[in-house]
């Protein structure tokens, strides 16, 4: 599961240029209903426990654009359009507004963008064209680099001292100004195995597939529900409270914009929660990003869960090159030759980024700022976008994805032999949940969690228990008892790090439904483990030594001037840490940097000025510094 904001004003657009328009670009808004109606998509309906404070309007309902603006735009009762025709608003009818209606913030342009927009309109007059003309990519990137440049000077008395710095200034600049959120747009995918197998399964197992995906959306919507929605009340927001549930907008897609199977479901969750009191707030969007992982693991969890249980498939690890990254479980049997060739198109917009930004570099000077390589990524998928296929119905795409499939695979035998494979694997007894292996899963739990952070919270453990429960064949009924247990005995062996409270019991009218207090925010304790402080102790103790190896300052000039010769001239920032790190005789030194900065490349400078008798194993160094700057 992915997660973004949506912006109030013209930030409903994108629920209609952009999610419901099947991810396509162009511009123009576009009924809802009726799009998906031409072009065969299902349309998309209100979903979530507060759509009980919707009056007129109930969760299964089909969303309609109208409804969308009135909401999403303008921060009002999907309904209000129809009832201001109705002129003076009868009494039993509800209000245009769910508390304060969205703004959608001022128009003025900042500075920055305004010297930009000018010189663009100078740009395009002086090649003699309209001066709203498009301008070049390569061009927008150096008038915006000399504005930036500019303001630096302006701002500083100087020049910037270098590329990372002229960029930095640039990603500042072009900051947009805050704007109201209108909502959250939660994305659930499954993994490519799902999406192939439902593409050319027959009709009755497609459905099933999609069935079990629908479910395991409304099970991760659930758990967001339950332990991470609330919203804030009192002065600066102290009070963190219940509230009745979300009101969502959902619409499930089927292919992506390249044609290939994708099965997928946009939830556009409104800004607009309704206290157990009835009052009409914003959601507390703190919680739901930090349960973004928690949430989309339980998605996947409940999906494996939920096509075991409707399909008896089995699912396992894909191995992955890169042991930095968590593996994915695909279905048992479906042939990853499908699985690629239906992700194709995301390879080649990944190579087709990765030009793009080394170009840029090299003409610029200076990486892409995140509005630039956002930039770049749109470019790139411009690049190498397919060409617009025509509108059609599901029965036209399962024909298509058949033929591919058949073309792929050899033959319609081969691809009838894949479909038994997948559809008929041995049976598996279920995992007996015994106290022992509750225990010893806990415990993986936790050394898995500590392997990757140093403290965490109840969502990293249980982000973690949900992946070692799709391990285990559970029947569906216990996944979720057994996933609480699981939790609450990693939490036994976990020390807490949040001081413990002042003994003070707040009236029930203070207290959420948990009987946590209101002024607490809940899922922000934080744990660690016995193993973590050790090592912490450890590295304590050992940087208070200063009896460590030290290089001779000549010999740490002669490596930075061989780096130099060798076309590997280091910034002031990189050549301190080689001179520091060499010379002080600290047992452990730590160097922070952004990503990006050349921590590596002044690491590989500090190897070269190390004595013979004490050369760094290739790598040591540099793996080190990652690990510990993932922990900081």
């Amino acid at each position: 599961m992915s997660i973004h904001k949506l912006s109030a004003g013209s930030g409903y657009d994108y629920l209609t240029r952009q999610v419901a328009a099947l991810d396509a670009t162009h511009k123009g808004r576009v009924g809802l209903a009726s799009y998906y109606t031409e072009r065969g998509e299902t349309p998309g309906v209100w979903v979530g426990s507060g759509m009980a404070g919707i009056h007129g309007l109930v969760a299964g309902d089909v969303v309609t654009a109208e409804q969308m603006r009135c909401l999403f735009g303008e921060g009002r009762h999907p309904l209000a359009g129809q009832l201001e025709e109705l002129g003076d608003l009868p009494a039993l009818l509800p209000p245009p507004f769910l508390g304060l209606p969205f703004s959608s913030g001022s128009s003025e342009m900042p500075p920055f963008q305004r010297e930009v927009a000018v010189r663009f309109a100078a740009f395009n007059q002086a090649a003699g064209g309209p001066a709203g003309s498009a301008i070049p990519a390569d061009e927008r990137a150096r008038i915006r680099s000399e504005v930036a440049r500019d303001f630096f000077r302006v701002e500083h008395g100087r020049e910037p001292a270098d590329a990372r710095e002229l960029s930095g200034a640039l990603a500042k600049l072009s900051r947009p100004r805050s704007t109201t959120v209108a909502g959250y747009d939660l994305t659930f995918s499954p993994v490519k195995s799902v999406s192939s197998l439902w593409a050319v399964a027959d009709p009755r197992t497609a459905a099933l597939i999609e069935q079990a995906h629908q479910a395991a959306v409304a099970d991760a919507l659930r758990f967001l529900e339950q332990h991470a929605l609330f919203t804030r009340e009192g002065r600066g927001g102290v009070r963190q409270v219940d509230v009745r549930g979300l009101v969502a907008a959902a619409f499930t897609h089927r292919d992506s914009r390249a044609g290939d199977p994708d099965l997928h479901t946009h939830v556009a969750v409104a800004n607009k929660v309704q206290t157990l009191a009835g009052k009409w707030l914003s959601i507390d969007g703190r919680l739901l990003f930090k349960a973004k992982v928690t949430a989309s693991e339980t998605y996947n969890t409940a999906l494996e869960h939920h096509l075991t249980d409707r399909l008896r498939v089995r699912f396992t690890e894909r191995p992955n090159p890169d042991p930095r990254k968590r593996p994915v479980r695909e279905i048992v049997g479906v042939d990853p030759a499908l699985n690629e060739r239906w992700s194709a198109r995301r390879k080649v917009v990944v190579v087709r980024e990765g030009e793009l930004a080394g170009r840029f570099q090299q003409e610029h000077g200076r990486p892409p700022t995140p509005v630039e390589a956002l930039q770049l990524a749109q470019q790139a998928t411009l690049d190498t976008r397919d060409a617009k296929h025509e509108p059609r119905t599901l029965l036209e795409q399962r024909a298509t994805w058949h033929a591919e499939a058949v073309h792929l695979l050899g033959g319609a035998q081969q691809l009838r032999g894949m479909l038994r494979t997948v559809l008929q694997p041995p049976a598996v007894p279920f995992q007996t949940v015994t106290a022992a292996w509750l225990a010893a899963t806990a415990q993986q739990v936790v050394a898995t969690v500590e392997e990757h952070r140093s403290t965490w919270q109840t969502w990293h453990l249980r982000a973690e228990a949900l992946r070692q429960v799709r391990d285990a064949d559970l029947p569906l009924d216990q996944v979720e008892r057994v996933i609480d247990q699981l939790v609450d005995h990693a939490l036994q062996r976990c020390i807490p790090l949040t001081p413990p409270d002042d003994g003070i019991t707040e009236p029930a009218s203070l207290r959420r439904a948990d009987g946590s207090s209101v002024y607490t925010i809940a899922g922000a304790d934080l744990y660690t483990s016995a193993r973590i402080l050790t090592a912490e102790q450890r590295l304590v103790a050992t940087a208070g030594l200063r009896d460590g190896w030290t290089v001779d300052h000549a010999s740490v000039e002669l490596a930075l001037l061989e780096a130099a010769a060798n076309g590997r001239q280091l910034d002031p920032g990189q050549t301190a840490l080689v001179r520091a790190m060499a010379t002080s005789g600290s047992r452990l030194q730590l160097a922070i940097a952004p990503a990006g900065a050349g921590k590596t490349t002044a690491l590989h400078t500090l190897r070269a000025g190390a004595s013979p008798a004490y050369e760094l194993p290739p790598g040591s160094a540099i793996a080190a510094l990652q690990s510990l700057r993932g922990l900081s």
